[in-house]
């Protein structure tokens, strides 16, 4: 497998070490990982699991529309 080299900053390394912890993943595996995910147009891995975890009343499901109270369009 090829290797690669790279100059980076101590603040930058820092981040990447506790975001490996975190993963539970080498520092290599999780910036593969993390370079896969920048170049590949996709949402990320728990973008799915966001959905209702907002306790808010603001976001609600606007109730569907009744239109039986509509004057009925001219027939061209």
């Amino acid at each position: 497998m090829p290797q690669l080299s790279l100059y980076i900053d101590e603040n930058t390394l820092h981040k990447i070490e506790i975001g490996a912890k975190i993963e539970h993943l080498s520092i290599s595996k999780y910036v593969v990982r993390k370079l896969n995910e920048s170049m590949n147009n996709s949402w990320p891995e728990n973008f799915k699991n966001l959905y209702g975890a907002i306790d808010d009343d603001s976001f609600t499901v606007e109730r569907t529309k009744d239109f039986s109270n509509d004057v009925e369009r001219e027939t061209l």
